[in-house]
């Protein structure tokens, strides 16, 4: 067995109001607590690698964690906005137990390939901005999913 951390990224406000190139938009203050807050909680959590896309803030969200764990998060195209969420489960697969920072497309696109492969999440499945589903492996399957919502 083994254990995938998929982690949204944390709030960083509206996209419409953000001026620039979306790659570049940060964490908000608050969502700079919330990164802060989620190390902590995921503090106890076995992991071998921290992967995320290479939007800000998206290694924002990861590097209060990666901080405390002295790990160098790996920027992963393959977690971008976009990105193929039916490619990007089958590489989790293969990472053992890792912790994936993404967007919320990338997200839901993981989840309804779960439900498709019948993988229990729940009445209502959520992704939250700095929420988690924490994902059971076994033989390279996941056995079971299970949603933490954002810390407060």
């Amino acid at each position: 067995m083994s254990r995938i951390l998929l982690v949204r990224h944390a709030e960083a406000g509206e996209r419409k109001l953000w001026k620039g190139d979306d790659r570049a938009r940060p964490l908000t203050e608050p969502g700079r607590t919330q990164a802060l807050r989620l190390a902590g909680t995921l503090d106890g959590q076995p992991l071998d690698a921290l992967v995320t896309s290479a939007y800000v803030r998206c290694v924002q969200t990861v590097e209060p964690l990666a901080s405390r764990r002295r790990l160098t998060p790996e920027l992963a195209g393959w977690l971008e906005e976009g990105a193929d969420p039916v490619a990007a489960l089958e590489t989790l697969l293969q990472r053992g137990r890792a912790l994936a920072c993404t967007h919320g497309d990338v997200v839901s696109g993981i989840l309804f390939e779960l439900a498709d492969r019948a993988v229990d999440l729940g009445a209502s499945p959520r992704m939250q901005k700095g929420s988690t589903w924490v994902l059971e492996v076994d033989a390279g399957r996941v056995a079971s999913a299970r949603y933490v919502p954002p810390p407060p």
